[in-house]
């Protein structure tokens, strides 16, 4: 490698420029930040993938210069930890949000822990470049680069981080585990990333290659030679003869002559023998994994890259649209919205960067439209007429199943209709389905449940009828907007309003109480105040610290513009926002709902893990939701801090977590957030006992602080969550599926809260055949089982498509018991002639067990956690470097 200070005068259009910048305290290559309790003082996985993404983001951000903005220098970035936010803030502008970004890059960097923790990963060779099976290993590396590609293509970008993430992940263990590092190499592998390449001189089976090392440290136990090898792990493969091991506590086949083992894994003498070498084996890794994003630049172009890791402060666009014959206004005023948000922010950052569309009646729905050219989806959008149809109910929750499965995470969804689901029996899985997706589905139902409407109907219908839009709307985290056809082109404003990249402020108490006002706080980070209040209201006052009231009266008013359609009621509020305690009080009828909204840099993200602390990769173990039984951590991602600290202002900060009930907002508990890392990165940990997860129903979270002035700070999370009562995991084979084969799923499910008897049930989309050894499991305290599934992809399958299978765990019969829902999304592929890859073993019954202890209940909590990292190292810190990209057309 060339450092940028000996030549950057004649480097051509080839060379991509590397920024080596200071990366943050983290830990090893072990699973996550999480790890670090193990080892400080190393580089993760997560670390890894993160710096390699933001270096290549910079490259992208440096080469194509914003529109109507000035380019960025290489040289404002020098001599800086490299965020996120501050990048957006350079080429966006000031308070466009990297949330997405890094919402994006979370998910490839969990996909790169989970393969230390999936059954189907964590004790495969193959997959980590174990046990000498180096040429394998080449060969699954390949093919996960290879799914990445096709899966962002066809524009499947969870499954393409997925695969992502599983790719970066054995990358990164090639340089850990095996001795590329050990043999005096300074780059990364030549060939490691290209099909049909050579790795080189390997040592075969006969050749001895590491001498006894009886101590925790071995770094002269490699034998002298030149032929590249790597460590044996455990009893799967046995060890032979003279060969290595991997090393560490909890590797079994190191105490097996020779002992000891070869692994950079940490900088922990306890888990990795060779950890003296672990800095050199980061540095190549790192590489190496810029390398592979560039290779995916190059392949996907900017703007397929740009999708695959969400590299846009805007949002995707998603509409779900009854087509009956009486939607012909609703139809319309999506029409209207579409056309609105395509033509106002085409070329801007804000400009959509996926549009989703799918329409249903009855008895059918879809098929989903995808695409990512504005132009496309307005011509298909606007072929959509209202024929037929004409009574009620419809196949609603279907089509909205079918558009969460291609909405991108992060996104709203919304659906216009005027008639109930047919398909109520969908909701509770659609509810699961939007929290594992972390999207907001807005319903604009033009009959409200208490008025006749002339639509026909095929029977008596039910008062209730709407009750799934309002369970989904309420675990999603949006809304049931009841309306009129003459109001529907007004109230559909909200689909603008929503794509703003707002936050919805928790009030205090969350629904109206008769005679108590509603209390939220507003913080000098806010702006753009929207309230909405729907419902048979007779007055309203907002009252701003001041005192002051802005009522229901239309137009102008002393704090902000009010309009009124119908029910419906939205003020916008005059920035700028006077700080403190705000009031909503509200007369009416019946229960009307009200949302307080504002834009604003500064958010989280949020996911729940397991303290994995027994075996050779401890780390947290990542969950969607967590699981009754199981102390739990909370790990957030505040958004927005970027470098404020730099100016010598105040930071703003959270304190605390705090849990409420959903709906009505009784405080479960509050529970202190204890930073992780550097405050620039803004990770916070909460520890939570399975006695606080104790609720039957969902629950929000909701941060409080102070922000930089010292005014009280509150966000929400944008969606409530669950305690689930069991584990549930679904893993698929390590590759793709292939067209005319059988492949095997393998089914998980643990109990840790007490004795549970469920049914199982399996669902695929699309529709193939799919069987299962498992339909029932009664479970004690404590205990799994496990299962096998087939799923078998017909020879009519499409290449390139996304299958989604679905396992639902159902108490029996009139049980209290929520099911839980576990999702798994593959691809079909058609067999390259390079790709030989083992198909798992499987077995014919069911296997039940006591729990794993990896997931027994921990009391690890995050106390006087602090980092290591890599500042101070010779080699890390604020050099570039210059990499040759050659070979581009083996891909």
């Amino acid at each position: 490698m060339l450092l940028l200070e000996e030549s950057l005068s004649h480097l051509g259009p080839s060379v991509l420029l590397l920024l080596q910048l200071l990366l943050p305290p983290a830990s090893a290559f072990f699973p996550n930040i999480w790890s670090l309790l193990a080892a400080p003082g190393s580089i993760t996985h997560q670390d890894l993938t993160e710096e390699a993404a933001l270096n290549v983001t910079l490259q992208l951000f440096l080469e194509q210069p914003p529109p109507g903005r000035p380019p960025l220098h290489l040289e404002d970035f020098l001599g800086r930890t490299l965020l996120a936010d501050d990048l957006f803030a350079a080429y966006f502008g000031p308070g466009f949000p990297s949330r997405r970004f890094r919402a994006a890059l979370g998910e490839v960097s969990r996909a790169n822990a989970a393969q230390d923790f999936l059954p189907t990963s964590k004790n495969d060779p193959d997959l980590h470049f174990d046990a000498e099976r180096l040429g394998q290993g080449h060969t699954h590396l390949v093919g996960a680069l290879r799914e990445t590609l096709v899966a962002a293509r066809a524009l499947d970008h969870t499954l393409a981080r997925q695969r992502l993430g599983a790719a970066l992940h054995a990358l990164q263990d090639f340089y850990s585990h095996s001795n590329w590092v050990e043999l005096g190499k300074q780059q990364p592998h030549p060939h490691l990333l290209w099909p049909r390449r050579e790795l080189g001189s390997l040592a075969q089976v006969g050749d001895p290659t590491c001498s006894d090392c009886e101590e925790l440290s071995c770094p002269e136990n490699l034998l002298g030679f030149t032929l590249l090898t790597s460590g044996y792990f455990g009893t799967h493969p046995p060890k032979p003869p003279g060969k290595c091991s991997h090393g560490g506590h909890f590797d079994r086949s190191s105490s097996q002559p020779p002992r000891g083992g070869i692994n950079k894994d940490s900088t922990s003498p306890g888990f990795s023998p060779h950890h003296m070498l672990h800095l050199q084996a980061a540095k190549l890794a790192l590489l190496a994994s810029i390398q592979a994003f560039s290779l995916l630049r190059s392949r996907l172009g900017d703007s397929g890259f740009s999708r695959l890791l969400d590299i846009s402060p805007a949002s995707s666009l998603s509409f779900v649209l009854d087509t009956t014959g009486s939607m012909g206004e609703e139809i319309n005023a999506a029409k209207i919205q579409a056309r609105h948000i395509v033509e106002q922010r085409r070329g801007s950052p804000m400009e959509p960067v996926h549009y989703v569309l799918v329409p249903f009646h009855d008895p059918g729905f879809g098929p989903v439209f995808t695409t990512s050219d504005p132009d496309s989806f307005w011509q298909q959008l606007n072929e959509i007429q209202a024929l037929g149809g004409g009574d009620e109910p419809e196949m609603c929750l279907s089509a909205l199943e079918l558009a969460l499965l291609h909405t991108p995470p992060l996104s709203d969804i919304f659906v216009f209709t005027d008639a109930s689901p047919k398909d109520a029996f969908l909701t509770n899985r659609v509810e699961s389905l939007t929290q594992e997706r972390r999207c907001r589905v807005t319903f604009l139902v033009t009959e409200d449940p208490s008025r006749v409407q002339h639509r026909a109907r095929r029977e008596v219908l039910s008062p209730l009828r709407f009750e799934p839009y309002e369970a989904v709307a309420l675990a999603s985290g949006g809304e049931v907007i009841f309306t009129k056809d003459q109001h529907i082109r007004d109230v559909a404003a909200i689909v603008g309003d929503s794509m703003a990249n707002l936050v919805t402020l928790p009030l205090e108490p969350p629904v109206v109480v008769p005679g108590k006002p509603l209390v939220f706080i507003v913080d000098g980070l806010l702006q753009r105040l929207t309230v909405r209040i729907h419902g048979e209201v007779s007055s309203f006052c907002i009252r701003n610290p001041a005192g002051v009231c802005q009522g229901q009266e239309e137009g102008e008013g002393p704090l902000g513009h009010t309009r009124r359609f119908g029910q419906f009621w939205m003020v916008t509020m005059n920035d700028p926002l006077q700080k403190g305690t705000w009031e909503i009080q509200v007369t009416a009828k019946g229960t009307p709902r009200v949302r307080v909204q504002a834009q604003t840099s500064l958010d989280f993200l949020f996911h729940f893990g397991i303290p994995v602390e027994e075996g050779p990769h401890p780390g947290l173990y990542p969950l969607t939701q967590p699981v009754a039984g199981l102390q739990t951590q909370l790990l957030v991602e505040v958004t927005g801090l970027g470098s404020r600290g730099e100016s010598g202002d105040p930071l703003p900060h959270f304190s605390h977590v705090v849990l409420r009930g959903v709906p009505k907002g009784a405080e479960l508990g509050r529970v202190p957030l204890e930073p992780m890392g550097p405050w620039e990165r803004g990770l916070l940990a909460a520890s939570l006992s399975p006695t606080l997860l104790s609720t039957a129903g969902p629950f929000s979270l909701e941060l409080i602080g102070q922000d930089g002035g010292g005014q009280g700070l509150h966000r929400a999370a944008p969606q409530p969550c669950s305690v689930v009562p069991v584990l549930l995991e679904l893993s698929g084979p390590p590759g793709f599926l292939a067209p005319g084969t059988k492949a095997p799923l393998g089914l998980h499910i643990a109990s840790f809260s007490g004795p549970q008897d469920l049914d199982l049930r399996a669902s695929v989309n699309p529709s193939f055949a799919l069987t299962s050894n498992l339909s029932r499991v009664l479970l004690e305290h404590n205990e799994s089982a496990w299962g096998r599934l087939w799923l078998e992809v017909p020879d009519s399958a499409a290449p390139d498509s996304v299958v989604v299978v679905t396992v639902t765990a159902m108490g029996r019969e009139a049980s209290s018991v929520p099911p839980t829902h576990a999702f798994l999304r593959l691809l079909v592929l058609a067999p390259a002639p390079q790709d030989q890859l083992a198909a798992p073993a499987h077995s014919s019954g069911p296997v039940l067990t006591t729990a794993s202890p990896g997931f027994r209940p921990s009391t690890l909590v995050t106390r006087g956690i602090a980092g290591g990292g890599l500042a101070g190292n010779t080699w890390w810190g604020t050099v570039g470097g210059v990499l040759l990209l050659l070979g581009l057309a083996s891909w």
